[in-house]
């Protein structure tokens, strides 16, 4: 009987994205494995993954989708588009079980790797005998605070939002706010809430946990992790640091890089600019910012007299922070200064909507990224030594900007504001100082450093090579 290794991920695209690469870097080890992703219907518009799966399967054969059905969310006061998720996850449970066994009717399935929104399917692994992984496509510092919930719960009756002073002193992180933790996270009373803190109990079951992280960016998180600091009480499964898993230019197939049919005109704006000259600004899949966050960033992004390349997305609406319906093209002349374009032509590109993220970033013409931090963006940053500005607004960002600047002692973090608004004055500050100054100089050189270190990881041989070698070798023993 053939061999499989079954992925479930998240349906946001940066999860898909992730789980993706996650299998091809199986394959390099173990290329007679056949890969097999369940697909489960996203709740809302997390990313254009059609194109991108379609990609993959035209070159790497030995990966296969599996779309789950549609299931229909029930609930209708959602506060956090995490919920909807999180329901259509648990919605599809049936389905997994359904499609795992029809998966075993010809392969041997030596593991479930699941994503951490996915911790529902555990149980069905654990009921047809399956080993059950985890694969966290956030880093180690977000999984020492995700082990270590519990723990926290335990110790105090109030919301981490009404702790707004308060410290949480979680083994391998520096101090970190309360405020500082996901939404979701903030509100004990709140449903989501329940189900994360629900996982984290059920995480010590797993046969093992993988990372999307390599060991010599977050040191202290990975030690805290595998000494069992995290979890006091219960076992820590075995922890493998297996990243930076990013679509890059690799031998493993399916690279980020476009045809030259398909390049976006923006890269030939960047072929015509001064090396390390451009600074980027782009906020993820789903950041988006009012209309006088947007009036702001260009004002300051034109005082700075800085070279800019910049993704500019419709102001958000629906009362929704996050962009999880459908969006069309911004008009730019109602959203930013007048005369902001013509001003700013010869040194700025504004791109509505989407961007080639992956070659903008590994471009020479660009020397800085103004970010989200968002995880996918930063090991992005990090493999092409770009310093990096980072400005958290949604999901485990906050989280990461204060785990890797003080990790990292990188000071120009946005420092937002309560509300998440930032001032054109300020915008200019931390660009010229990110471009300029010696501080800014200082963190381009870490950030070299950085990319050196995180190549070396997904080297042959390397950390994380040798993580997966020995994870794919106790596949083995599996009956």
């Amino acid at each position: 009987m053939e061999e499989a290794l079954v992925l479930y991920p998240s349906p946001p695209i940066g999860h898909l994205v992730s789980m993706v690469e996650l299998g091809k870097l199986i394959l390099t080890h173990r290329p007679s494995l056949s890969i097999h992703i369940l697909i489960a219907a996203s709740p809302y518009v997390a990313g254009k993954a059609d194109k991108y799966m379609a990609t993959v399967s035209a070159n790497v054969p030995s990966i296969d989708f599996h779309h789950l059905p549609i299931v229909t969310p029930v609930s209708t006061n959602i506060t956090h588009h995490e919920e909807l998720t999180l329901e259509v996850l648990h919605l599809s449970k049936p389905h997994v079980h359904e499609e795992l066994l029809n998966i075993s009717k010809r392969y041997k399935i030596h593991g479930l790797v699941m994503d951490f929104f996915c911790t529902s399917g555990l149980s069905v692994a654990t009921e047809l005998d399956i080993p059950g992984y985890f694969f966290l496509t956030s880093g180690a510092c977000f999984l020492a605070f995700f082990l270590h919930l519990p723990t926290l719960h335990q110790k105090t009756s109030k919301s981490f939002k009404d702790m707004k002073d308060h410290y949480l002193d979680i083994p391998g992180l520096p101090p970190l706010l309360a405020t500082d933790l996901p939404n979701p996270f903030l509100d004990r009373d709140n449903q989501a809430y329940q189900h994360f803190l629900d996982f984290a109990t059920q995480f010590p079951q797993a046969s093992g946990i993988m990372i999307n992280t390599f060991e010599l960016l977050e040191s202290r998180a990975v030690k805290a992790i595998s000494d069992g600091l995290c979890v006091p009480n219960n076992r820590t499964p075995p922890i493998s640091c297996i990243g930076p898993l990013i679509v890059a230019d690799d031998k493993r197939g399916g690279s980020g890089k476009s045809s030259p049919e398909d390049a976006h005109e923006c890269l030939s704006w960047l072929d015509s600019q001064p090396s390390q000259s451009v600074v980027f600004l782009c906020f993820g899949s789903l950041g988006l910012f009012t209309k006088e966050q947007l009036w702001e960033i260009a004002t300051g992004l034109e005082n700075s007299g800085q070279r800019f390349l910049w993704v500019v997305r419709n102001p958000p609406s629906h009362n929704l922070k996050v962009a999880i319906k459908e969006q069309g093209d911004p008009d730019l002349d109602s959203l930013l200064p007048e005369g902001f374009l013509e001003r700013t032509k010869e040194r700025g590109y504004v791109v509505k909507s989407w961007a080639p993220q992956v070659e903008i970033v590994n471009h020479s013409s660009v020397g800085g990224f103004v970010t989200h931090c968002g995880w996918n963006s930063t090991l992005e940053a990090v493999y092409a030594g770009l310093p990096m500005v980072a400005w958290p607004l949604y999901a485990e960002q906050r989280l990461n900007r204060v785990a890797l600047v003080e990790e990292m002692k990188l000071a120009l973090s946005m420092n937002e504001s309560e509300d998440g608004f930032v001032s054109a004055d300020e915008v200019e500050k931390k660009v010229r100082g990110l471009m300029e100054s010696k501080e800014g100089k200082m963190i381009r050189e870490r950030a070299l450093a950085m990319k050196n270190e995180a190549k070396a990881a997904l080297s042959e041989g390397g950390s994380s090579h040798v993580a997966l070698s020995k994870l794919l070798e106790s596949w083995k023993h599996y009956k």
